[in-house]
């Protein structure tokens, strides 16, 4: 899942959604250096990734793209799955979007001395430029997955995925539904017996 899911499943506190944030950008073991919720955020991030990769629902949707597109498929799809969720925002979460979008860049603030440097560029940008809400647009995506391509150690053009994706709309979007669904549940269940957390 990309930034947007993400940052959904973190829940409603504050310190669990930056966590939630940063498990894309915070590698390797977690050692107490952030505060305990943040850390519990990471590894619900950790955790999400991990169930994704095996859940059935995100499995058939990789099948439904060219084998040619095989090492960068999941790439594109997380991508995709947040263009899913920005459209059916309602669906999955009571605040609008960019209520939602608004309250997770002001919270973060108060955490900006826990926030790695490439982190802190990229809420900067999010929030300058609407990033998470401008994936509703396909358009947008298409810029999104060409900027990811470039960034790859070899160069893709990977916004040429775009097409099938948009094809396949109806299907995928049947597969994004069963997968969140089960992983709204998964959150839900780590977020509350988790042990090491805390609310400061």
């Amino acid at each position: 899942m990309n930034y947007l899911a993400h940052l959904l499943l973190s829940g409603p506190e504050a310190r669990w959604r930056l966590g939630g944030l940063l498990g894309d950008f915070v590698k390797g073991p977690l050692s107490g250096e952030r505060p305990a919720a943040i850390e519990a955020g990471i590894r619900l991030h950790r955790r999400i990734d991990a169930t994704t990769d095996s859940h059935t629902a995100y499995r058939d949707a990789l099948t439904q793209l060219d084998p040619k597109w095989r090492r960068y498929a999941g790439i594109a799809l997380d991508i995709w799955f947040d263009h899913l969720l920005a459209q059916n925002w309602q669906r999955w979460h009571p605040l609008g979007l960019e209520e939602f979008c608004t309250e997770c860049w002001r919270d973060f603030r108060s955490d900006s001395r826990y926030i790695p440097p490439h982190a802190k560029a990229f809420i900067a940008r999010a929030e300058e430029f609407k990033l998470l809400q401008s994936y509703r647009e396909e358009q947008v995506i298409g810029l999104t997955l060409e900027r990811v391509g470039l960034r790859l150690r070899r160069p893709v053009a990977l916004q040429e995925i775009l097409p099938e994706l948009s094809a396949g709309r109806e299907k995928l979007e049947h597969n994004f539904n069963k997968l969140m669904t089960d992983l709204n549940l998964e959150a839900t269940r780590f977020r509350l017996h988790y042990s090491g957390s805390d609310k400061s």
